[in-house]
């Protein structure tokens, strides 16, 4: 068999794997959350849930460690998906747009499987056990963040007195808050609307408030792209010229790297 053949079928065949193994892991999660909801919580054991699914206890626990993990099934592949957003950005995308892009993919985790994430958000406000679950799991993104926004400031941002690092813990804070914050109020609405042009506002609020400042001065212009900026004073009047392809976001940054030129 010709290499790059041998090559395509293998490709073919870990796909083929890979969407076997996810369609076991939401056959477990949704059997899960039937029994949790029917039975309660405490009263179900993952020998019920491997039953209810169709499969054996040694596949449950090749799938998940415990029965509360099971009706978060997603999480470990999002956080996945999450840091290739991360590791593959453009080095002249603003970080904080970097970072708004990857919790995008958080949100889609959850709006693909509606129904799923309505009942899994009743059933974390009933059982503290897996509120707690779903808060450690927050953590994780919001640390991962943080860690990706810190690594745009060299060592002597640090130092007294300059407050990006100050911005980028914040900045990374204000990022999740707003996705739980819109993912939320999506779901007390029992999954209703279009929850990606909810974030995307939740967004802007955001790079309007921490996208001016947070490593301002610290991104690189791409040559031939983004925002130029040309500044002239008459009298207390600064301008700014910007690409028209350039995002709000850019042109805040220009108008203020103006204004503390001028």
């Amino acid at each position: 068999m010709p290499e790059s053949v041998k090559s395509a079928t293998e490709s073919a065949s870990g796909r083929r794997a890979a969407a076997q193994r996810q369609r076991v892991r939401q056959d477990i999660a949704s059997a899960a959350m039937r029994l949790f909801a029917t039975q309660g919580y405490e009263a179900t054991t993952v020998d019920e849930i491997a039953a209810s699914a169709g499969v054996a206890r040694r596949t449950f626990f090749r799938h998940f460690r415990s029965k509360e993990e099971a009706i978060f099934p997603d999480h470990d592949d999002t956080l996945v998906r999450v840091q290739a957003v991360l590791d593959s950005a453009d080095p002249h995308e603003h970080p904080l747009d970097t970072v708004c892009r990857g919790i995008t993919e958080v949100l889609r985790m959850y709006a693909n499987v509606p129904e799923m994430s309505v009942e899994r958000y009743r059933l974390t406000r009933e059982v503290p056990t897996l509120r707690e679950r779903e808060i450690a799991s927050v953590a994780r993104y919001e640390r991962l963040f943080t860690r990706y926004l810190l690594g745009h400031f060299d060592e002597g941002a640090h130092r007294d007195g300059d407050d990006d690092p100050l911005l980028a813990e914040v900045a990374a804070s204000a990022v999740v808050a707003a996705h739980n914050h819109v993912l939320r109020r999506w779901l007390r609405a029992d999954g209703k609307g279009d929850v990606e042009a909810q974030l995307d506002h939740a967004f802007e609020v955001i790079k309007t408030t921490f996208g001016t400042g947070i490593g301002a001065g610290r991104i690189p212009s791409r040559a031939g792209a983004g925002t130029t900026t040309s500044v002239s004073r008459q009298g207390e009047v600064v301008v700014a010229v910007a690409r028209t392809d350039a995002s709000p976001a850019e042109i805040l940054r220009s108008i203020e790297e103006a204004l503390r030129k001028a």
